[in-house]
């Protein structure tokens, strides 16, 4: 019985100009063939922050937190002039959101842009930004969560690796700050990221479970399911082809999981892509007070019935997204991946010096 892609390969091949410009749109077309990456940080750099998203709900306390963190990681901060704004669960206007982002782009004294908090809202900004401007002044932007449509947006519109890493509320715990420190400062590639710690009723590994056997290589693309699906149909779509794709999520029920991978599935994004790596995705489950559905399937049984039909890579548990212990990953360059030994490698710097 024949694979998808196989099938792809057999059936499209006699059609394939007629049907290119549909491949192309689907894939993504926006992101400029140059892959640009930022200069790397240095101990004393000044990082700006700024709310892309949701408004910070005690917004002096957390700003007292937040650069006290980051100045005892050896970086200075610049607030933006509106994080403390306020437009219900947004923080501030579009145009406020913004005027700190361009604004920190344009700043000569800002090496690294970091998103104070996610929440929702990030998307808003994308048909507001200036990606001339961005690409005139790469630096680091580094988030996960909401932050996602951002590091997606200006990765496909400029060709600038973004970082899917912390945010400034988050925990820096050793392994964290291992990862941040690496990726974003080092200009030689990291090679193969370590297994996060891991320690709970006597079991001192991590547990990937390898869905599909092998190993790949390819671009690295990814963030948090919800705001990747929310890209297809969009100047902002990401482009899925030679690429090694990773996926979070929080929160959720299977049956959302099921809805979002089906519409990747269903607009191409695995036909032609290397592999997939899923977070632990702990917290999608049934919910426990008034589930959407009586009878639930299981995330494996979802992630197992999607993937069935492929053969490349995919494995779930490697440490991503919504968990104290993760590592920052650059999209844009090349990664590795063993689905088998559930490892993930960074193949190339994401940094120049």
């Amino acid at each position: 019985m024949q694979n998808r892609r196989q099938f792809l390969q057999t059936t499209l091949a006699g059609s394939f100009l007629s049907f290119f410009p549909l491949l192309t749109l689907t894939a993504g077309k926006n992101r400029s063939t140059k892959i640009i990456k930022p200069p790397a940080l240095n101990s004393g750099d000044t990082i700006g922050l700024v709310t892309p998203a949701s408004s910070l709900f005690e917004g002096h306390r957390t700003l007292i937190d937040v650069q006290e963190k980051l100045h005892n990681l050896g970086f200075k901060t610049k607030i933006g002039k509106n994080v403390l704004r306020r437009k219900g669960y947004l923080a501030g206007s579009i145009e406020d959101r913004v005027d700190d982002l361009h604004a920190m782009f344009k700043d000569d004294a800002v090496s690294a842009i970091m998103a104070i908090r996610g929440g929702y809202g990030s998307a808003q900004l994308l048909p507001f930004l200036d990606y001339s401007l961005i690409k005139r002044n790469p630096k680091i932007l580094v988030g996960y969560s909401d932050i996602t449509s951002l590091l997606i947006g200006i990765y496909e519109k400029t060709g600038l690796v973004t970082f899917h890493g912390p945010v400034a509320v988050s925990t820096f715990t050793d392994y964290t700050k291992k990862y941040f420190f690496d990726v974003l400062e080092r200009t030689e590639a990291v090679g193969e990221i370590d297994d996060a710690p891991y320690e709970d009723n006597l079991q001192t590994t991590n547990r990937v479970w390898t869905v599909n056997s092998g190993s790949a290589e390819g671009r690295l693309i990814g963030g948090n399911l919800t705001l990747l699906q929310m890209t297809l149909g969009t100047p902002y779509e990401f482009d899925s082809r030679d690429a090694v794709i990773f996926i979070e999520e929080v929160g959720e029920e299977p049956y959302d999981l099921d809805r979002m991978l089906t519409h990747l599935k269903l607009a191409g994004k695995f036909d032609y892509c290397k592999g997939v790596f899923f977070g632990k995705l702990n917290s999608v489950h049934p919910a426990d007070y008034e589930p959407g559905f009586y009878s639930s399937l299981s995330v494996e049984s979802v992630i197992q019935e999607t993937f069935k039909e492929f053969d490349f890579p995919v494995c779930v548990g490697i440490s991503i997204g919504h968990i104290k212990d993760k590592p920052t990953l650059p999209i844009g360059i090349r990664a590795g991946l063993n689905a088998d030994t559930g490892k993930i490698s960074l193949l190339e710097a994401a940094v120049i010096g």
